[in-house]
């Protein structure tokens, strides 16, 4: 097409003026050895070490976290068709995407009815979205770059101890992400002259991967169709046509699934829904995260967390240099992930600053950064793309060193991490539920003190077998109580530390387990009832 330059064999080093047909020759000598056995061998391994970092200790790995106790509820209620819900009524906080996935991996699997069985089976399906996503990575760095550099990506994902945390939880981001990923490696053949065969068929398979990753998160849409309507403005990435193509189908995906919501009759309660989700999702309503009034200081918490989290922020810095080499290539494949990665900080960003920012939303960045660290690395030990670097000098011997040392270090240190993780037991909630089976009467009035911006763990996880009630005024017919104590004394909970310890008062320790997470789990006999209101637990109104 005129007035577009082809893309550079990376791996040869050659300028970007080569003509096309000497480009396609290139980027055969891209694939692993010239031999499609030894690629698919590779995406193999890495694919199925992926999967098993996360399955093993599994069940150890981190306690409940609510979402997943939610989401479990949630993709229950839709294993038979219709809309998802909860006993509260129609869930539309979230799209349905991957309830719908994970009721089809319960039959699968043949369900449980427990809900922490449910949960783990929920964590087992991340795990293996987790490995095609490995793959997925590994195909786009290949592509843009080189084998070595997309064998590097995919290594670094598997092990990441952030995106192994994220990974471990059965929530939303894991198969968000899936989705984004293969559509950008349908999109990146569609920046190259010539076009591949079928070039709109395959920027409307590009458009349905985002609208799916849209109905799995709404807020995919900012590094997914966001980006397609910048492409169209700047030129970056496929032609405007084509990235109008991809952006189209994505947004029909969405505009389908609000007709039938419509057509159904329930759009007033997705409208509140939705509205809600907005005010969160723009900081106006602040009931979760770093931002909230009660919640945790970002600060505190990066420095608590830098012993285990560091290659991932090692990374993240990285990644603000990595941006800068591929926005500053003329060529509209780097441009393209380099508007990729720039999507994902740039929400993240306004997160930071003003919206919504909880620790799960950093995985829709780390994973776009990691395929433009090592993109951008391969552009520079190429030895030609950047002058200051060439191949043969003593500056690009100590650089091509410095990288090997610095992705031998990361995986070492993740592998550390690792090792740490799965030696410790994070499963209080899963043993307090075992306890409780064996020594609770079902039907018990149980008091909980978590419930405002902890959604409530205690609630959802117990709810249904026992009488969950909140810690607020009186409760005569109550006998036990739960209460998780980091969240008490961290201010997540309407309970005062003080109201917590007057309301276990001259009670019984019945049980007890320490997490990461929660801290001190405990579960408390009350004693019994005092008619006087004074021995009200103060709850702050």
């Amino acid at each position: 097409m005129p007035g577009r330059s082809p893309t550079p064999p990376l791996a040869t080093g050659a300028a970007h003026t080569d003509p096309p047909g000497r480009h396609r020759a290139a980027r055969q000598r891209l694939r692993p050895g010239t031999s499609r056995a030894l690629a698919g061998s590779l995406l193999a391994a890495v694919g199925l070490l992926t999967v098993a970092l996360r399955l093993l200790g599994l069940q150890r790995a981190s306690d409940l976290f609510v979402d997943e106790v939610i989401y479990d509820d949630v993709s229950a209620s839709v294993s038979d068709g219709g809309f998802p819900r909860t006993d509260k009524g129609l869930f539309f906080l979230h799209p349905p995407g991957f309830f719908y996935l994970r009721a089809g991996w319960g039959k699968l699997l043949g369900g449980h009815p427990d809900v922490v069985a449910g949960v783990y089976d929920g964590r087992a399906l991340n795990a293996v979205l987790a490995g095609v996503t490995a793959v997925l990575l590994m195909l786009l760095v290949t592509d843009v770059a080189r084998w070595k550099a997309g064998v590097t990506a995919g290594l670094l994902f598997a092990t990441d101890p952030y995106c192994i945390r994220q990974n471990d939880r059965a929530i939303l981001e894991t198969a968000t992400l899936l989705w984004v990923l293969a559509g950008y490696l349908l999109l990146i053949a569609l920046t190259r002259d010539p076009l591949p065969r079928r070039a709109g068929l395959r920027a409307a398979g590009a458009g349905l991967c985002f609208g799916l990753a849209v109905l799995t998160r709404d807020q995919a849409a900012l590094i997914t169709v966001v980006p397609m309507g910048a492409a169209l403005i700047l030129s970056w990435g496929p032609p405007r046509r084509l990235a109008a193509v991809c952006g189209g189908v994505a947004v029909s995906c969405y505009a389908i699934y609000l007709i039938v919501v419509a057509a159904a009759g329930h759009f007033g309660a997705f409208w509140d829904s939705k509205t809600y989700g907005m005010r969160r999702l723009l900081g106006i309503t602040q009931a979760t995260g770093f931002n909230a009034p009660r919640g945790n200081a970002l600060s505190e918490r990066l420095f608590a967390e830098l012993p285990t989290f560091w290659p991932t922020y090692t990374l993240l810095l990285l990644g603000t240099v990595a941006f800068v080499v591929l926005v500053r290539r003329p060529d509209r494949t780097h441009r393209l992930l380099a508007l990729f990665q720039l999507s994902a900080g740039l929400a993240l960003g306004y997160a930071l600053a003003l919206g919504t920012l909880e620790e799960k939303f950093l995985y829709l960045l780390v994973v776009p950064t990691i395929a433009a660290v090592t993109v951008a690395a391969s552009l520079v030990l190429s030895g030609r793309h950047v002058p200051l670097w060439r191949a043969g000098t003593r500056r690009y011997s100590v650089l091509r060193t410095l990288v090997v040392v610095f992705v031998a270090a990361t995986l070492a240190a993740s592998g550390v991490s690792y090792a740490r993780s799965r030696t410790g037991t994070e499963d209080g909630f899963a043993q307090l539920r075992v306890y409780m089976n064996d020594h609770v009467p079902r039907g018990s009035v149980v008091v909980a003190t978590d419930g405002e911006s902890t959604a409530g763990i205690t609630k959802w996880t117990f709810d249904g077998d026992y009488d969950v009630r909140r810690a607020e005024g009186n409760h005569p017919a109550a006998r036990y109580a739960i209460i998780p104590w980091k969240l008490v004394d961290d201010g997540y909970t309407r309970l005062t530390p003080g109201g917590a310890r007057h309301l276990v008062k001259g009670g019984t320790l019945l049980f007890s387990t320490h997490s990461d997470l929660y801290g001190k789990l405990a579960l408390y006999r009350l004693p019994p009832p005092h008619p006087s209101a004074k021995d009200r637990p103060h709850v702050p109104r």
